[in-house]
Order: C-alpha cells, then sequence, then structure tokens
C-alpha cells in the first residue's frame, strides 16, 4: 500500500531558536484576540477556521526534531474550536507531542487565536485573524460581505517563503551582531513569579485620538512615545540605588516588511534596543522621548537593519552551527538566551493599526494582543478608536503597569483594565 509523502518546511532563521528557548512562563506562544459587539457563535467560528485554514496551509504543522535542525510537518489535524479554558499562552508545543502549533478559542464576545512564535510573528498571525474574524462576520451576517471580497479571496494567499534566507548577505559577523544585542548591566524587573509558571495578563484600552494627539503634544510618534511611557513607568518602581547602577533597556521588534519588500507570514522581524539610564532622569518625559527617538534613528538606518536582519540569517549559514548536532545546539541556544535576557528589562511591540473592512467595522470592538518573554512583554494594537495595550508576564503583581496607566491618567488618558488575575492592585 502506497502512502502520500508529507510536506515539510525548514524552519525560517529566527524560528531555529525558538524551540530551544521554550520553558516555564516563557511558552513562545502569542495570543491576538478580537472583542466582538456581540456573542460569538461557536458552531460559526468553527466553520470559518474551517474555511480560513485551506488559505494558510503552512499552518497546519507540527513541529518535528531532525539530527540537526527542527523542522515542521504538514499535519491533517483539524484546528477544533474551544471555550477559553486554559491559561492564557498555555504551551502549545511539548517535546514528543505531535500537536497543531495554533489554537482557537472564545469567551463571550471574544474571539482568541494562540500561536506558536515558530510558526509566525504577529505580523503574520494578523493575516491569519483578520481573515478568520472576516469569514466568520461574513458567515454571521451575510448582508454585510465586503464588495471586494471575492478579489481577497483570490489574490491574499498565503505566503511561506523564508524571508531571511531570500534577503540575506553574506558578509559581516552576524553572530557577533547578535552578542552585542544585550547589555549585562540592564534593570531587571522584580516581583513574586507564579509557582504554576503561569503567565498574568494586563489589557488596558485607551482612546487612540487621545494618545496621538499626546504624542503630537511631543512632536513625535505612538511608538516611540510608548517606549518612553513604559521607561518612565519602570523608573518610578526603581530604588535610587538601582537608578545609579543600571540601565532600563528596553528591547523593540521592528517588523522588516517595511525594509524589504515580503508577504511573508512566517517570521520576519528584528530587534533594536533602547537603552536609557535612570539617573539622567529629571521628572521631564521629554528628555526620555529624546533619547529613545536618538536610538531609534540610529538603529533604523539602513545599513543598522541590513546587519539586524544578516544577523538572524546567520545562524543558519555559520558552518560551525550547521554541523553541531541538535542537542549541542539546544544546549548553545539556551546559554546564549539566559545571557541576553540579563542584558533587557522588557519588551514593547507595536502591531500598528489593524485594517478591516468598512462593513465588518460596526460588529467589532477591538483587538488586542500578547506575546510571553523570559521577562515580561507589552503588545500594541490600535483599531479606529481604541488602542490596546496587552502586559504577559510571569510576575504577579503589576507595577509597571499600574504606573504606565497612572501616567496616562495624569496627561488626561482614561483607561479601561482587564485582567486574568482575580484582582488588580497598585503594589
Amino acid at each position: 500500500m502506497s502512502t502520500s509523502r508529507k510536506k515539510w518546511y525548514k524552519l525560517d532563521n529566527a524560528a531555529k531558536m525558538i524551540p530551544s528557548t521554550t520553558q516555564g512562563t516563557n511558552t513562545r506562544v502569542f495570543r491576538i484576540c478580537c472583542e466582538l459587539n456581540e456573542e460569538v457563535d461557536p458552531a460559526v467560528l468553527q466553520e470559518a477556521v474551517d474555511t480560513t485554514v485551506q488559505a494558510f496551509p503552512y499552518f497546519s504543522s507540527m513541529l518535528r526534531k531532525g539530527l540537526f535542525w527542527y523542522y515542521l510537518e504538514e499535519s491533517s489535524e483539524r484546528a477544533v474550536v474551544c471555550e477559553d479554558d486554559l491559561p492564557a499562552c498555555h504551551p502549545l508545543y511539548k517535546p514528543g507531542v505531535r500537536s497543531l502549533l495554533y489554537r482557537v478559542s472564545y469567551f463571550g464576545r471574544r474571539i482568541n487565536v494562540e500561536m506558536y512564535h515558530a510558526l509566525a510573528d504577529g505580523t503574520g498571525a494578523f493575516v491569519f485573524v483578520r481573515r478568520l474574524v472576516t469569514n466568520y462576520l461574513i458567515l454571521k451576517h451575510p448582508d454585510a460581505v465586503p464588495p471586494d471580497y471575492e478579489r481577497l479571496e483570490m489574490t491574499e494567499e498565503e505566503d511561506s517563503r523564508d524571508a531571511f534566507n531570500h534577503y540575506y548577505m553574506h558578509g559581516g559577523n552576524g553572530l557577533k551582531q547578535l552578542r552585542n544585542m544585550s547589555t549585562r548591566w540592564a534593570f531587571r524587573l522584580k516581583g513574586p513569579k507564579d509557582p504554576n509558571m503561569e503567565n498574568h495578563m494586563v489589557e488596558a484600552v485607551i482612546d487612540t485620538a487621545k494618545f496621538v494627539d499626546l504624542a503630537h503634544t511631543f512632536s513625535t510618534t505612538v511608538g516611540i512615545l510608548s517606549v518612553a511611557l513604559f521607561i518612565e513607568a519602570i523608573i518610578d518602581g526603581m530604588t535610587l540605588r538601582e537608578r545609579s547602577r543600571k540601565a532600563v533597556t528596553v528591547a523593540v521588534p521592528v517588523n522588516l516588511r517595511q525594509y524589504f519588500p515580503s508577504a511573508t507570514n512566517r517570521n520576519f522581524f528584528g530587534v533594536i534596543m533602547i537603552s536609557y539610564l535612570p539617573d539622567q532622569y529629571t521628572g521631564d518625559l521629554g528628555e526620555i522621548i529624546d533619547s529613545v527617538k536618538a536610538s531609534f534613528e540610529q538603529q533604523l538606518s539602513e545599513d543598522m537593519i541590513k546587519k539586524t536582519m544578516s544577523s538572524y540569517a546567520a545562524l543558519e549559514h555559520n558552518v560551525a552551527v550547521k554541523v553541531m548536532p541538535l542537542v549541542l545546539k539546544d544546549l548553545s541556544v539556551q546559554g546564549f538566551a539566559s545571557i541576553s535576557k540579563m542584558g533587557m528589562t522588557c519588551t514593547v511591540s507595536n502591531m500598528g493599526r489593524i485594517e478591516m473592512p468598512d462593513e465588518l467595522a460596526p460588529y467589532i470592538s477591538y483587538f488586542s494582543a500578547f506575546t510571553t518573554t523570559p521577562n515580561a512583554q507589552i503588545t500594541i494594537a490600535t483599531f479606529r478608536d481604541k488602542m490596546t495595550f496587552g502586559w504577559a508576564s510571569g510576575i504577579t503583581t503589576h507595577m509597571v503597569m499600574c504606573a504606565f496607566c497612572r501616567k496616562l491618567h495624569e496627561r488626561g488618558i482614561d483607561t479601561t483594565i482587564a485582567t486574568n488575575d482575580h484582582d488588580i492592585r497598585e503594589a
């Protein structure tokens, strides 16, 4: 009896390090949520999932171990919609367990898509989520079909190209570039860790226009203002001794599709490191903004972006790394990750504006996103008049988010806060 050969995919260059660093609360799972203005219909959502995955065959994969690298193998397993009854960003990959690398759940008015980072980055996952929500709302409200929906279905096809490999240019020391992305003296967030290795989430929703106006007041962008405000909130929780000894270092993922033409739904991002010395802070947010802006301009130059992109691709092209057995690669990557996280305070990722067809917008309240990291991450998403800040951390207290929301309130911006904890207190 003959059997068809399953299709397999090499992991993209950013994803190659992810399975090795999946530990504890750092499940390397991110969650994208769509809050609707009506209750979710589970049966219709399942039908929408079944329709949507046909356009994204690459996502129907399982992670497998090879001798030298991990790889993805196609799977016929069906993604079954379930009620949201697991801890947020619960592990999707467990060694030796064959399972899909994404899950779709619902609760009340909310649709959740969780995805393992080896499969895609946030930008790629949002393509999937937008299509899923579009299909769901069209099934639920047939009269709201966008005029160009048929064209959308014909042209917006999933692209599984490894963009890192496509744009990689040999030359320079990419591995050295990776090592230089850490600073040993970064301030680390403190607090009690969850004993069950679960992530604690806080979602803050604000008015988009008010935040944009605040950015304009400081003659800066939403992304720079967000990083600066979080740095200011972190400084509030530091002792005078800590302020004099350690920098606040924020990792900021950069969507490389803005610099290299690519429609890939896989990982295609770089990371820049924004450091600020708290002993320079005099209470003026503008000082932090100026420092962050200068770091953005320097690290987002054409030359630095090329180096950042090539640093990820260099891992695969390094001869010594190529011939190293996977078990040794895992140990090496884990060691590198342990050192790197010592030089990082937290991560701030801005997903930008989420676009949806005008005909469907009345049914949607907002989008939000959460990502697990070794320390803590804030993920920003904007849909029309609502901007959300999604905080994820293994720390059970929320001092930074409370301080951040106070900073907004002091500047005339109210926040609506939700959390997966029983309560949220200012520590």
